[in-house]
């Protein structure tokens, strides 16, 4: 999983290949496929391994909803640690040991806050897929080269700016707030929305159920 992840960040998802990773554990490649039978469970095996990496030293937080938002920053540093493999993990179902501790952790923490468990499944759904859709949108922007990065981030001071406030007022107006506007402030106020919004549902004696 190390050489993966290494082979990963150094080279992109080119670098993934069996034949790269036997020479950097100098290893005949094809001993590679006692582990996995082809490219796609070694990818499933190299998102779960960031899953695990997520959940060292973790321990339920005594406030339900706290575990829950522990467990969503867990997720995104461990993705956000190596964006290559991102990409390429945030939409799979690993079905390994990360994702499934994390699953239940999550459904744990739903059901300590009174929801029976059809609907914890569906909160967990919204959860997991928020997160996600945060690590893979600001992985896929980290992996851009540099320049381009530079061009999208100034696009709102530069561009946005000179649009005509007659045609477009409201960006006009916004415009200044928008080119200040950080990645993981933007995550941090999605996280609030949607923990807040699930506070609003759990049911009211819920810490009298823990």
């Amino acid at each position: 999983m190390a050489a993966s992840l290494d082979a990963l960040e150094r080279d992109g998802v080119k670098g993934l290949s069996f034949r790269k990773l036997g020479a950097a554990l100098n290893v005949d490649p094809t001993a590679l496929y006692r582990h996995f039978r082809n490219k796609d469970e070694l990818i499933l095996a190299v998102t779960d391994s960031l899953m695990v990496s997520a959940l060292d030293d973790f321990e339920p937080d005594d406030d339900w909803l706290g575990t829950i938002r522990d467990l969503m920053h867990r997720g995104r540093r461990a993705y956000l640690s190596h964006p290559h493999a991102a990409v390429l993990g945030v939409t799979r179902v690993t079905r390994r040991p990360g994702e499934i501790r994390i699953v239940e952790e999550i459904l744990a923490a739903l059901s300590r806050g009174g929801f029976d468990p059809e609907e914890a499944a569906r909160l967990y759904r919204v959860i997991d897929d928020l997160n996600l859709a945060f690590a893979g949108l600001d992985a896929a922007f980290r992996i851009l080269p540099s320049e381009e990065q530079a061009k999208d981030t100034a696009a709102w001071s530069n561009e946005y700016a000179a649009l005509d406030a007659e045609r477009f007022p409201f960006i006009a107006k916004a415009a200044p707030m928008l080119a200040t506007i950080q990645e993981d402030p933007t995550y941090e106020l999605a996280v609030d929305l949607l923990l807040e919004s699930v506070a609003r549902r759990a049911v009211p004696d819920a810490e009298a159920k823990r």
